[in-house]
C-alpha cells in the first residue's frame, strides 16, 4: 500500500478548516497524493497572468491553487457537519465510511 494514500478523492465535497478561506465548502477539483495537496473549488483562488499561445488568448486568469490536505475535511451536506473517514469491508470491497454513524460515504 502506498504511503501517500489520501482519504479525500476528486469530486468529494469538503470544507476548508484552516487558512483565509476557512469555512468555505467546495468540490475537490484535483488531488496530488505525492505532495498531499488538493485543489478546492472556490477556495485559495489566485490570479495569474497568462501569455497567449497560438489560438489561445492571453490575459489575467483566476484559478484554484493547491492546498495541503490537512487544511480540508470531508463535508456531509445532509447533516451539515464534518466527517471523519474510516474504512470497512462491505460485500468484499473496502469502502469509506463515516466513523460516527458507520454509513458508507461512497455511493457507487
Amino acid at each position: 500500500m502506498s504511503k501517500n494514500k489520501l482519504r479525500i478523492r476528486r469530486g468529494d465535497s469538503v470544507v476548508v478548516i484552516a487558512g483565509k478561506d476557512r469555512g468555505k465548502v467546495g468540490k475537490v477539483l484535483r488531488v496530488d497524493p505525492e505532495t498531499r495537496h488538493v485543489a478546492v473549488e472556490g477556495a485559495r483562488v489566485v490570479t495569474r497572468h497568462q501569455k497567449g499561445v497560438g489560438e489561445q488568448a492571453g490575459g489575467i486568469i483566476h484559478k484554484e491553487a493547491l492546498m495541503d490536505v490537512s487544511n480540508v475535511a470531508l463535508w456531509d451536506a445532509d447533516a451539515k457537519r464534518r466527517i471523519k473517514v474510516g474504512y470497512q469491508i462491505v460485500d468484499g470491497k473496502k469502502v469509506r465510511v463515516d466513523r460516527k454513524t458507520g454509513t458508507p460515504i461512497d455511493k457507487e
